[in-house]
């Protein structure tokens, strides 16, 4: 069994910090077109080469980051750190399973409908859970939008991202 290091390098410090930037940037930019975004394949990508332990990290630091941007709202902040770092555990591990496009297209899709559905389950926490209904269904219309471009968005640059990761990670993992 190979021993994985808990000590980080500055390359791969650097690395994690430019993923998260990209993160960022990726959700700012596009935060006017409700349903639109790039984390998703962005994240998927980097946690499918990469891994879970710099997956996670990026992930985490880009939910508490986000705030800056975007306001802290207890809701939001647990969303994303759950949901987030699920994904990067996901892709990092039974994710990189995937072999196929199709597959790796599909799963990724599940994950875009399952964080609406925690999302549905977070916010009544917060909001009173006599909103949950209504709330459910308002958020169907960002779902679907959602959804879809996660499958574009994955079906036309997971695999070009992946090699650009592949050709990174050689120099920055040991």
């Amino acid at each position: 069994m190979k021993h994985q290091s808990i000590i980080l390098t500055a390359k791969e410090i650097c690395i994690m910090s430019l993923m998260t930037a990209l993160l960022l940037g990726g959700q700012y930019v596009l935060a006017w077109a409700s349903g639109v975004e790039v984390v998703t394949v962005l994240l998927l990508s980097f946690s499918y080469v990469f891994g879970v332990k710099r997956g996670c990290t990026v992930a985490t630091a880009f939910s508490l980051l986000r705030c800056f941007l975007f306001g802290f709202f207890p809701p939001v902040v647990l969303l994303y750190i759950l949901y987030f770092n699920a994904f990067a555990l996901f892709w990092g591990t039974v994710g990189k399973k995937l072999k196929r496009l199709p597959a790796v297209v599909f799963a990724a899709a599940v994950c875009t409908v399952c964080f609406t559905l925690l999302d549905d389950l977070i916010w009544p926490m917060f909001a009173g859970w006599n909103i949950a209904w209504a709330y459910f269904l308002t958020s169907l219309t960002v779902m679907l939008p959602h959804t879809l471009c996660t499958v574009a968005t994955v079906t036309l640059f997971f695999r070009p991202l992946t090699k650009i990761f592949n050709s990174v990670a050689k120099n920055i993992v040991k």
